[in-house]
């Protein structure tokens, strides 16, 4: 069985659900997927530059924000994004890919988080107008996405942990371009976004891999893991 090497974007902390799940979910994915997922934790406080990254065919940028360096998740996510290193990210991953996309994409050098910089001139990321912190909610996905080609329907219920969402005021043209989105809340707020063009882009508001400790596989790690493998050489 071959393997394949895997970055977790984030500062491990075994109190945290996700991270927790995480491990278990690639894993069952990967058994699934007939592979071996050789993971790796990569604090963000030692990702200063691409060189911190060379030799992973994945990376999952993680829960549990504020990263120690956000700088650090930043380089991570922009990494994946340009070199077409196939990338998942989940809650804070989520927020960071946002950030990330803004930043260097869009060209909002203003763009902030309402965790760690309130008084941002441009609030990317704000408090959700009902907090999810342990909460199971339903998700609609567009069809023909990747995401919705992962779970095979179009309506899903998943878990979070999560009190800041991409702000309502910068969706239509933040994600006007190749950033788009792929999910919603009952209500139209965004919840998961992919990047056209990409061989696998996805970002989720959710936490898919809570499942995991519940013995559940995971659809969206196991189409996470199907593309990094078939990338490999056999």
């Amino acid at each position: 069985m071959r393997g394949v090497k895997i970055g977790l974007i984030g500062d491990q902390d075994d109190s945290v659900t996700a991270h927790r799940a995480i491990p278990v979910a690639l894993r069952r994915s990967a058994a699934h997927c007939g592979v071996r997922a050789d993971i790796e934790w990569l604090p963000t406080d030692e990702i200063h530059s691409p060189a911190r990254l060379q030799g992973f065919e994945g990376l999952w940028c993680v829960p549990a924000s504020p990263y120690k360096s956000e700088a650090g998740a930043l380089v991570a996510i922009h990494h994946a994004r340009v070199m077409n290193v196939p990338l998942l990210g989940t809650c804070g991953g989520f927020q960071h890919v946002l950030l990330e996309y803004a930043r260097h994409v869009v060209g909002w050098h203003d763009a902030g988080h309402a965790e760690t910089h309130p008084d941002a001139k441009r609030l990317l990321l704000a408090p959700l107008a009902c907090s999810l912190v342990e909460v199971r909610a339903p998700i609609l996905l567009l069809a023909g996405s990747g995401i919705a080609q992962a779970y095979g329907r179009t309506q899903i219920s998943e878990g979070y942990h999560c009190r800041y969402g991409l702000n309502p005021e910068y969706t239509a043209e933040l994600l006007g371009g190749a950033l788009q989105a792929s999910a919603w809340d009952e209500n139209g707020e965004v919840r998961a976004v992919e990047l056209e063009g990409h061989p696998f882009f996805v970002a989720t508001l959710f936490q898919p891999e809570r499942a995991a400790l519940e013995d559940h596989e995971v659809p969206l790690v196991s189409a996470f893991l199907r593309i990094v493998a078939s990338r490999r050489p056999t």
